[in-house]
């Protein structure tokens, strides 16, 4: 039987563009029978290294045109969007954390449940205003989602060892020579954005060989 199809995808539970591709990207790979694998990473330090700026540092003109493609892309995919969240940015590693040993517990990336917090966690953010650094509203959402709230934010605060997947994450990212979120990798080819996904499905349908990511010399 031939291989399902695998899709690596590296975001963040504070990237905007992460949230508008979500259920897009959900929908794609069940059309495709493809496998998601989560991959939450520290997106700052990601922009810190590849020299991205946060929004709040970006020139107003920057700013602006970032609000005029929300609200085109709001239309296209057909989700609520809040342009200015009460609790952005806040810091989203308790809830990538809660994702990693959710994925560890339900023993798999496939579990319905893990899609789901994969997908709250961003909604809360840029559709619910919540806070994704709360806990009480990390155990909420999780609860929602049918997973055991309480009990997984408890090891995300007490076990090194989900702190250190995170970084390794976030290294993995780096070294793959990633520079924002979303990232969708297929084959070992990267498609940056989520208005990259209609090219990720044209490979899916197709299966063209890969693209490699070229390397480019300092000079």
């Amino acid at each position: 039987m031939p291989t399902r199809p695998t899709i690596t995808y590296y975001f963040s539970f504070i990237s905007l563009w992460s949230y508008i591709g979500s259920a897009h990207l959900h929908a794609l790979a069940l059309r495709h029978n493809a496998r998601l694998i989560y991959k939450p990473i520290n997106l700052p330090h990601i922009f810190s290294i590849s020299g991205g700026l946060p929004v709040a540092q970006r020139s107003p003109q920057r700013q602006a045109y970032r609000l005029l493609e929300m609200e085109r892309w709001r239309r296209i995919r057909g989700i609520p969007i809040m342009p200015h969240p009460k609790f952005y940015p806040a810091d989203p590693s308790l809830a990538h954390r809660v994702l990693l040993a959710a994925i560890e517990e339900e023993e798999g990336y496939e579990s319905g449940r893990v899609a789901a917090f994969a997908q709250r966690g961003l909604r809360v953010v840029w559709a619910e205003e919540g806070d994704v650094a709360d806990v009480g509203t990390v155990v909420r959402v999780a609860g929602e989602c049918g997973l055991e709230g309480a009990r997984l934010v408890e090891r995300a605060q007490g076990e090194s060892v989900l702190v250190e997947q995170e970084r390794a994450l976030t290294r993995e990212a780096e070294e793959g020579r990633l520079f924002g979120a979303p990232c969708y990798v297929y084959r070992g080819e990267p498609f940056w954005g989520q208005d990259r996904l209609e090219m990720l499905e044209e490979v899916l349908s197709n299966g063209r060989e890969a693209i490699a990511l070229p390397v480019v010399e300092r000079r």
